[in-house]
């Protein structure tokens, strides 16, 4: 039996004179009719093939009588050729090849469709009789429906399920409300009293849901010492995915010091790797404040200072060698290879913790080739002349009984990041053992990152974050930064572009237009102007701090009451760092995005399929920007006279 029929279509004329709806029933009658005639077709050659197999399964016949074929009916297509039913008589043959063919892969012991009492030849005379197929519907009854060759609609293809890791699919969930899920410092004894008393000086009663959950694992993980092997165990390595603002410095800060407090002679123990200078000055803040009673070193190496002096930081000539002056090294990637390769003495086989905060970007930055060269002068070669060479690290190939039973230093890996990637092939890259995930997201959530984001994963935002968009036009930008700043009473607004170039033409029309304490934060300055601005914006001097991304990732910038992205994110993980600088640590922030026309249902697709909170429409008329425009007008002229000055002076 048939299993398909083919549709049809009438020409462009036919169509047009029969209408829309003739056409289609036009179609559908010649195909059912075609349908109809295959069908015949096949029930003929099965009534064929029934008096052959009766003549076959007769036992009373003799052997040796010779079977009768049956009479082979003649054909339309056996007529003379100059018969007018010859090259019908063709097409019917083909047709029937193709229904006999069908109806030979029947399952055996179901009923053929075309089976019927009906004779071969009334049938036939039916089916010639009326070939619009009307009769053919009354003497075949309810047809078989078949697919329409063509008829293909526009559908959405099924988004395929990745397969994760059991510790990806399956994390340590950690609650995001840092206001309501506190965590009293009381309820978590294992912190040492020292590191107690030094938090409730800096005004700290309770912990983060975050910290609360990462603190008690890392100190199980060093409850053994530094010293893993016969009777020890090799601890997990941790990724901690959190929202901005919810205490994740400190839940690696305070473990790291309680671990290495009982250390004798002075080793780089630790060793913390972030993105950006500012960010690394900021982490080397919170390990001053916690280990400035005790004997802990810390030093910070990210180019801010020359070579020379980091390396007066580090390590210091002896007699007998080099001394190690450092416990805890933090640092930007370029500037600790450098070290690697360059400082005399410098050794990082006694590392014990490796803190990779911001790691999504960590990982984007891969092809730097940093992690594997911490990681061989983790590993490095064995020396026997080294009076620490029975403890030194070994690289086992596979981890066998044999392989553990001597101690050694395990080396921890500690993740940390708001957009921490779930794609398992970048994570694989970090050669992570036995990883352990705490997360504030979704249990299970996919890979990542078209944009080599993965950007199709959930993230977390603050509580107290609020989210707005804006609908304007390209020229009325400025206007509405304007406006939210000047109208809206804000004290601290953070604004956000998308190049170097637009914050320094932001900048000069905002100076030229007056009235607003401004400031630019990007690559045009040193690190010393930066750090003096952040500083300058933290006291409230500066009211608009105009930046790029540079100041998106991990600065902790207190009293931020609003961000602007002036100019908006083209990935979801753009948007949750930048809007992350606000409502922190529990506080309440607003954030405002300024969209073209163009940009609006990209923009809020992209945060919708990612199950971001919803973007509440803040409309800006004409009649509220209106009075600004007369002094924006001559701003206007003042930043063209401007920017003519500053290209005469680059080409001179």
């Amino acid at each position: 039996m048939a299993l398909f029929y083919v549709a049809r279509y009438p020409g462009p004329d036919a169509a047009a004179a029969a209408g829309p709806e003739g056409a289609e029933a036009g179609a559908h009658g010649r195909a059912r009719a075609l349908l109809e005639r295959l069908q015949s077709r096949a029930r003929e050659r099965q009534q064929q093939r029934e008096p052959a197999q009766t003549e076959a399964a007769a036992p009373t016949e003799p052997a040796t009588r010779r079977r009768r074929r049956p009479r082979r009916r003649r054909r339309v297509n056996d007529a003379e050729p100059g018969s007018p039913e010859a090259p019908q008589g063709k097409r019917r043959k083909a047709d029937g090849e193709d229904a006999g063919a069908e109806s030979n892969e029947e399952a055996p012991g179901e009923p053929s469709a075309g089976s019927s009492e009906e004779a071969p030849g009334e049938r036939s005379a039916s089916a010639e009789a009326a070939p619009d197929g009307r009769a053919l519907e009354e003497a075949a009854g309810p047809l078989v429906p078949g697919l329409v060759l063509g008829g293909f609609g526009k559908r959405k293809a099924p988004k395929v399920q990745p397969f994760l890791p059991r510790w990806l699919a399956e994390p340590n969930c950690v609650r995001k409300n840092v206001t309501e899920d506190l965590v009293p410092i009381e309820d978590i004894p294992d912190v040492h009293p020292d590191l107690q008393k030094q938090l409730r000086a800096h005004g700290i009663s309770s912990y983060f849901p975050v910290q609360a959950a990462v603190i008690p694992a890392l100190l199980e993980s060093a409850a053994c010492g530094f010293l893993v092997g016969r009777g020890g165990y090799r601890p997990s390595d941790l990724c901690v995915s959190a929202p901005t603002g919810s205490g994740k410095t400190l839940a690696f800060v305070i473990p790291v010091v309680q671990a290495l407090l009982s250390r004798v002679v002075c080793h780089i123990r630790a060793l913390v790797v972030l993105p950006t200078k500012e960010l690394a000055q900021q982490v080397s803040k919170v390990f001053n404040i916690y280990t400035d009673a005790t004997p802990l070193r810390v030093s910070l190496v990210t180019g801010q200072k020359s070579l020379a002096k980091e390396q007066e930081s580090l390590v210091q000539k002896t007699a007998d060698g080099y001394r190690c002056l450092a416990d805890i090294v933090v640092a930007t990637p370029g500037r600790l290879v450098d070290h690697i390769d360059q400082t005399p003495g410098f050794s990082l086989q006694q590392l014990r913790f490796l803190v990779i905060d911001e790691a999504d970007r960590m990982i984007d930055s891969m092809h730097q080739s940093w992690l594997p060269r911490v990681v061989a002068a983790a590993f490095q070669s064995e020396d026997p002349a080294d009076p620490c060479a029975l403890f030194q690290r070994r690289q086992a190939q596979a981890v066998t009984a044999a392989s553990t039973c001597c101690p050694q230093m395990p080396l921890q890996k500690l993740l940390f990041s708001a957009t921490l990637t779930q794609n398992p092939e970048k994570l694989q890259q970090l050669g992570l053992h036995q990883p352990r995930l705490f997360s504030t997201g979704l249990a299970h959530r996919g890979l990542e990152d078209t944009d080599g984001d993965g950007d199709s994963g959930k993230y977390a935002f603050p509580v107290g974050l609020t989210h707005h968009y804006v609908p304007c036009s390209l020229s009325s930008k400025p206007l509405v930064v304007l406006h939210l700043v000047l109208e809206m009473g804000f004290s601290r607004v953070l604004c956000f572009t998308n190049s170097r170039e637009n914050s320094h033409r932001l900048f000069l029309l905002v100076q030229a237009f007056g009235g607003v304490d401004v400031a630019e934060f990007s690559s045009r300055y040193g690190p010393g102007q930066r750090r003096m601005i952040l500083k300058q914006f933290e006291q409230g001097k500066i009211q608009l701090l105009i930046s790029t991304d540079a100041t998106a990732r991990g600065i902790d910038v207190q009293g931020v009451e609003l961000v602007v992205n002036y100019d908006a994110p083209q990935y979801l993980r753009t948007y949750v760092h930048r809007v992350g600088r606000t409502a922190r640590a529990g506080k309440t922030g607003q954030a405002f995005t300024l969209l073209l026309k163009v940009q609006e249902r990209r923009f809020l697709r992209m945060l919708t399929e990612a199950g971001a909170p919803e973007l509440q429409r803040h409309e800006l008329s004409s009649k509220l920007l209106q009075p600004l425009v007369p002094r924006y007008e001559e701003a206007l002229s003042q930043l063209e006279e401007s920017v003519k000055e500053e290209r005469k002076q680059r080409a001179a």
